[in-house]
């Protein structure tokens, strides 16, 4: 039986990832980005300013017009199935996961739709070697799918109950 508090704790995270990410593009645009700089932070993170028109680690980055809109409108969708799968969700952590992944879908769905792309400001390196700038969005989304995966993989499934061992002789 599915209980309430999954689903509160998955909105929860819906609610802390969308409005974290959302605070901090704020920040990143109306303060620290004026004028866009690369600020070294430690040895190896920076705050950057990047505007990615596509997906995951800028795939389809074309500077097509509908990039945002085809792009923002499979994230509603995806995040509506998602959501569908958190009401019917047994377990905390896959409560927990799919609401890391909704809030940074429709934290990223926001900018598509204000911007025309999505705010990347992170910005780790090691070696001269960059990953690609990201946001918390896209940290919600990786740990939330990190977490379905971890899942997936190594939660043991119950066994099922044996009606013949209720049975008293």
């Amino acid at each position: 039986m599915r209980s309430r508090s999954v689903v509160r704790l998955g909105l929860g995270m819906v609610l802390l990832v969308f409005g974290l990410d959302q605070a901090t593009k704020w920040w990143i645009l109306e303060s620290v980005m004026q004028p866009p700089r690369v600020l070294p932070v430690t040895p190896f993170f920076n705050l950057v300013m990047g505007w990615n028109r596509g997906v995951s680690f800028g795939m389809f980055n074309q500077d097509s017009p509908y990039n945002a809109w085809i792009f923002t409108g499979l994230a509603l969708v995806i995040a509506a199935v998602l959501v569908v799968w958190m009401w019917r969700a047994e377990s905390r952590l896959i409560g927990a996961a799919i609401g890391l992944i909704v809030g940074g879908a429709l934290g990223n769905a926001v900018d598509r739709v204000r911007f025309g792309a999505v705010a990347d400001f992170l910005d780790f390196h090691v070696a001269g070697y960059h990953w690609p700038a990201f946001n918390v969005a896209d940290a919600g989304i990786t740990i939330g799918a990190a977490l379905l995966l971890a899942d997936a993989l190594f939660s043991r499934p119950e066994k099922p109950k044996n009606k013949a061992s209720n049975r008293t002789s």
